[in-house]
């Protein structure tokens, strides 16, 4: 337990931080697997969510969840799995 008072503000901001990066790095894994699921499908819609993915991508090196060399090496990967 904490003792001094910003200790414990400081906690209690991490844990609302972890949950909202944890979220989003959730929701990038989801992308993911339905672009996977989708290339051999429909390579319409496999277009449609690389753009999403991307985009999720570089929102999220913004906002510091993932750095950007993994986020680079994730958007060559699947621009290379839409060839």
């Amino acid at each position: 337990m904490p003792i001094l008072k910003s200790a414990a503000k400081r906690m209690r901001s991490d844990a609302k931080k972890r949950t909202l990066n944890l979220a989003a790095l959730s929701e990038l894994k989801t992308l993911q697997k339905k672009l996977v699921a989708s290339t051999t499908s429909n390579p319409e819609e496999a277009k449609k969510l690389a753009r999403e993915y991307v985009s999720k991508l570089d929102k999220a090196v913004t906002r510091g969840i993932i750095p950007h060399g993994r986020a680079d090496r994730k958007k060559a990967r699947v621009g290379k799995f839409l060839q």
